[in-house]
């Protein structure tokens, strides 16, 4: 399997992928395969990695940049994260983050925010200190990993792609 940047080739498989990986989610809106798109379409996509098996395209992270009371501050959003029915709970959704982080960081980001479950994403070094808030969410699944000693705070906004 091969960890790799998008290529144009690949956005329809990555629009499969993304909308499989949530269809059964009932969280999800349906729309996280055309918030990609949007991202994309905005150059908002900062990093689009693919988990590639040769044969088919199995997962996709996104990463664009995120505001805090409306100001970059140099931090990415993560997601969605997705990973085809057939290939998950084998730990390709963690590689697509682990592969991610490190890229974002060694792209001299200050950091990476997400909405999601404290219980999956702790194990990668995300915590949640009540300094962010979005939306009208529980304070706890908005979330933060700190490539440095900067620390966010602050209402938290997506790139518009992710806002819809």
């Amino acid at each position: 399997m091969d960890i790799r940047p998008e290529r144009p080739g690949d956005y329809a498989a990555i629009a499969q992928v993304t909308k499989a990986a949530f269809a059964p989610m009932p969280y999800s809106q349906g729309d996280e395969a055309e918030c990609v798109a949007k991202l994309r379409s905005d150059g908002d996509l900062t990093l689009s990695l693919v988990a590639d098996s040769g044969a088919d395209l199995l997962g996709h992270i996104a990463f664009s940049p995120v505001f805090f009371d409306a100001a970059f501050t140099g931090w990415y959003g993560l997601g969605p994260v997705s990973v085809a029915p057939h290939a998950q709970r084998q730990g390709l959704g963690g590689t697509l983050v682990t592969h991610g982080l490190a890229d974002i960081a060694r792209r001299g980001a200050q950091g990476c925010v997400l909405i999601g479950d404290p219980r999956y994403y702790s194990r990668f070094g995300f915590v949640s200190d009540n300094t962010l808030s979005y939306r009208n969410l529980p304070r706890h699944v908005v979330q933060y990993l700190a490539f440095g000693a900067a620390r966010p705070s602050g209402v938290l906004t997506f790139s518009p792609g992710l806002e819809g």
